[in-house]
């Protein structure tokens, strides 16, 4: 399978934060394939951190994963971020850009949370004129990402209302965009709302997913998860990582991790198991092109 926007099927890659700069430019070479930045962490970020960002960017495929562009959001688009943004992403060499498939702004500004949309065919027109126009802005087709959340906006089944992976089908294919497959949060999602993760994995454009997410949840109560990217992946996450690859071959894949950090060994051993189901994909596509 040929390489995605720069990046190997197989290629593993690990959240960039600022407590792990120093272990990640002194880990041996191979440790990762690639590291995932929030861009606006790092705009304009000049001194000690620039230097050693800067780096990493030279010595390590950067992708770009946005927390604020609200592409479902009702307030216009910022165009003077979307300029910087493109500068950024241009400077570093970015491989892929991606954003939320969440609105994160009104008219008073940040929310600093990702805010579900409705699952319709108005949110649909509204969101793909959106990234139509990001993806102008920024010279580059960018991914957009299922989101975990907590309330659906329109109940499943009433009238005007879409399936979320229809919702997701629909958007990436009438924006002409690309997918960034969080797994986790179908996890997340289908516990919290009585759904068949297997159901809406296979419901996936494949051809639209560049690359994946895995994370770790709290387990709430057998009913509810709550995303924190601050534990382990767990079984369940894997698993269905697991048959990711098997319905859609291998992908790039990106560990999360956000809060109660641990030292980067114990994140590089998270990484081998991400390695250990690529591995296992990657030689299944062999024995069918066999």
């Amino acid at each position: 399978m040929a390489a995605m926007h720069g990046l190997a099927p197989d290629a593993a890659g690990l959240g960039l934060r600022r407590a792990l700069l120093g272990p990640m430019r002194a880990a041996p070479p191979g440790s990762f394939d690639f590291l995932e930045a929030a861009p606006e962490n790092w705009m304009g970020v000049g001194g000690r951190l620039g230097e050693a960002f800067a780096d990493l960017a030279v010595r390590h495929p950067i992708v770009c994963h946005g927390l604020s562009l609200s592409l479902g959001g009702t307030t216009p688009l910022d165009d003077t971020l979307l300029a910087r943004l493109r500068q950024f992403l241009d400077r570093i060499g970015c491989v892929l850009y991606s954003e939320h498939l969440s609105a994160c702004s009104d008219d008073q500004g940040q929310l600093y949370d990702l805010m579900p949309l409705p699952f319709n065919r108005g949110a649909v027109e509204h969101v793909v004129a959106r990234i139509r126009q990001v993806q102008d802005a920024l010279g580059r087709r960018i991914a957009v990402e299922n989101i975990s959340y907590y309330a659906a906006l329109l109940p499943e089944g009433g009238p005007g209302a879409l399936r979320e992976s229809d919702f997701i089908n629909e958007v990436v294919s009438r924006a002409d965009c690309d997918l960034l497959l969080d797994v986790n949060n179908i996890v997340v999602n289908a516990t919290n709302h009585r759904y068949d993760p297997l159901d809406f994995l296979h419901a996936m454009p494949g051809d639209r997913i560049t690359y994946l997410h895995v994370a770790g949840h709290y387990d709430e109560a057998e009913d509810l998860k709550i995303d924190t990217h601050g534990a382990p992946v767990s079984h369940p996450v894997w698993d269905l990582l697991a048959e990711t690859y098997r319905h859609f071959g291998p992908r790039p894949t990106l560990l999360e991790r956000d809060f109660n950090l641990p030292p980067l060994d114990e994140l590089l051993g998270e990484l081998a198991t991400v390695r250990g189901h690529l591995a296992a994909a990657h030689r299944t596509v062999q024995r069918h092109a066999a």
